[in-house]
């Protein structure tokens, strides 16, 4: 390459780094709301009674200098619990509970995370033209 050259490609590249990099977020936040919804729909997580849970993940996304950012959660009170279950609680009516861990949240980070590198790899091909 000609140095010459340089100066305008890196300018283009500069150009795309942050619509890249966004468009990848919004795409990895997708997949990764995905996986936990299907984690969430039965055995080893936690199995669909009435749907209302599954259906109560959902992506914010956000703005970042040059990108972008997502955040994926649920509002939903029994989603630290079914994750994480609990040992030996009792409430403040003296009622007992035991619940068992049904992770669903976890394994989906797990399956996306080399995934989720990959994506960047081919995001900065895009960007430079590779």
């Amino acid at each position: 390459m000609d140095l010459n050259e340089l100066a305008p490609r890196l300018e283009q590249a500069a150009d795309r780094v942050g619509p890249e990099a966004n468009r990848t977020v919004q795409q990895q936040a997708r997949l990764l709301r995905a996986l936990i919804r299907e984690n969430a729909s039965g055995r080893p997580g936690p199995n669909i009674i009435t749907g209302q849970y599954v259906a109560s993940w959902q992506i914010e996304p956000f703005a970042v200098p040059d990108g972008g950012g997502a955040t994926v959660g649920t509002n939903a009170p029994q989603g630290r619990r079914l994750e994480n279950g609990f040992y030996d609680m009792t409430d403040s009516l003296g009622r007992h509970f035991f619940q068992v861990p049904r992770p669903h949240v976890g394994p989906a980070v797990n399956e996306l995370s080399s995934e989720y590198e990959q994506a960047f790899h081919a995001a900065c091909d895009r960007i430079f033209g590779s």
